[in-house]
Parts: C-alpha cells; sequence; structure tokens
C-alpha cells in the first residue's frame, strides 16, 4: 500500500524551526497497530493521520511509543496540508478527534485553531517535580500537565530536567514558563514518558499556559515562545472555555510510503 506523507515544520515560516510533524491522509483507517508502526518509523515528536469525511477530517495524533488525545502543532500541519496540497478550496477546516471538535481558520498567512481551554489548578509542589527539574517553582499548577512557574526567562533557560525522575510522575508532562524578554511568557514542555524528552513547540500546552497568563496580566491576547533549541512562537487569544492559537507552517517534505498493513 501507497500513502502520502508529508513533513511540515509548525509554528514558523522558516526551515529547520519550530516542531516538526509528519502528515499522512488516509481513505480510511488502517488498523492502529499499523498507525503507530508508521509514527515509529518517522521517528518525531507527532505523526497526524486524518481522512476526509463529507466535509469533516478525523484527526488522530501519535508519538514514537503512543496514541494522544490531543496534539496542537500537528494539527496545525494538517490544516496545512489540507490548505495547500488537497485543493482543498475552503478557508477552514474542521476536524474531529477524542477532544472534540477542533477549527481552523487561514488568515492572512496565520493558520488560527479553535482548541479546548484548560483550567489552571493551584497544586503543592511535590519534591520529585523539584529534584527532577533541578529547582523550585514559584507556583506550581495542574491540568492535563504540570505546569512550574518560575520567576524570568532564564530561569526557563537554565533547567536541565532529569528525564528519568519526570517520567515518573503521574501526569502527561511537565511545563515551565515564566515571563518573557520579547514576548508575553516564554516556556520548555517536556515528555519523557510519552516518547518526548523535549517538545520543540507543544501546541497543546498552550491551553493552559494562555488562560494563566491571560488572567496574570489581565489581557485575553498574548504571544509566547517556547525556548526549544528549535523555538517557536504562537499567539493565543483566550475567550471563555476556547483558546485560539495562531502559527505559520511551512513544508519541508512531500513524498510517499509504502507499507505492509499490521
Amino acid at each position: 500500500m501507497k500513502l502520502p506523507l508529508y513533513q511540515v515544520d509548525a509554528f514558523t515560516d522558516t526551515l529547520f524551526a519550530g516542531n516538526p510533524a509528519a502528515v499522512c491522509p488516509l481513505d480510511t483507517w488502517l488498523p492502529d497497530t499499523t498507525l503507530q508502526a508508521v509514527a515509529k518509523e518517522n521517528n518525531l515528536s507527532e505523526t497526524a493521520f486524518y481522512v476526509s469525511n463529507g466535509g469533516e477530517f478525523p484527526i488522530r495524533w501519535f508519538t514514537p511509543t503512543v496514541e494522544v488525545d490531543l496534539c496542537g502543532h500537528a494539527t496545525l500541519a494538517a490544516a496545512h496540508v489540507i490548505f495547500n496540497h488537497t485543493g482543498h478550496a475552503s478557508k477552514s477546516v474542521r476536524f474531529t478527534s477524542k477532544s472534540g471538535p477542533l477549527h481552523v481558520v487561514g488568515d492572512n498567512d496565520y493558520l488560527v485553531m479553535d482548541f479546548p481551554a484548560q483550567r489552571p489548578e493551584r497544586r503543592e509542589i511535590p519534591a520529585d517535580l523539584v529534584a527532577a527539574l533541578g529547582r523550585e517553582p514559584l507556583e506550581l499548577f495542574s491540568s492535563a500537565d504540570y505546569m512550574a512557574v518560575f520567576n524570568d526567562e532564564d530561569a526557563i533557560l537554565a533547567v536541565q530536567p532529569d528525564f528519568e525522575l519526570l517520567k515518573k510522575l503521574d501526569l502527561r508532562g511537565v511545563i515551565i514558563t515564566a515571563p518573557g524578554r520579547s514576548t508575553d511568557f516564554v516556556s520548555r514542555f517536556f515528555a519523557p514518558k510519552f516518547g518526548i524528552n523535549e517538545d520543540p513547540v507543544t501546541g497543546s500546552a498552550h491551553c493552559l499556559l494562555a488562560p494563566y497568563w491571560s488572567e496574570r496580566f489581565g489581557k485575553s491576547r498574548l504571544t509566547g515562545r517556547q525556548l526549544s533549541q528549535r523555538g517557536g512562537e504562537v499567539v493565543c487569544e483566550t475567550g471563555g472555555d476556547r483558546v485560539s492559537l495562531a502559527g505559520k507552517a511551512v513544508t519541508y517534505l512531500e513524498g510517499t510510503i509504502t507499507i505492509n498493513v499490521l
């Protein structure tokens, strides 16, 4: 079986920056074992698979080791493929997913995603988290992930996590964040238990970051920068129980893969 495959750098307009995602359009769903094997072979933080279904696009995301319920940068990459490589005439696309409906609209050079917001819940700071990060945050919150808040951008850059210790924590991953120098806030994201030690740019993490910083700064529109080696920016806007995440994307690769259905 031959399948189209795209690799897209998301949350950037420059090749070799942002977060690379593989996108594999399908005519119909393949067995989960096949989807997971393709994602493992791609060896990127996420591979997005979608099916065109009467104007809607069911979408699923796989890391090299597991399926996840929500992924921002791979959704952005999938929308980029639909808008730029499939002849899709509309300026919008509606994905359906385990996290509910996800709308993406093209707005000039940006793709704007409508995602569910995550409300930060204050937590006590466990000693295991401090040991894993090598320093104690000012505050700790959680939703799908832990979010550790530090005082400045230098503190975020200085963190050298112990990934084996991070694997032992009970939530998906750990976001570290602080006010930014040239953007409203900065962050990094670690999810070693999902096969991703440090993710270059994590759209889903901004579903928690944006509501927190919006309330702290008293404004609904913010720009965040993820301080990974590749780096990338996410423009966020909060509103009720939703958050919009806007970014750019650029195609790195177009190709075909040949597989045996597992």
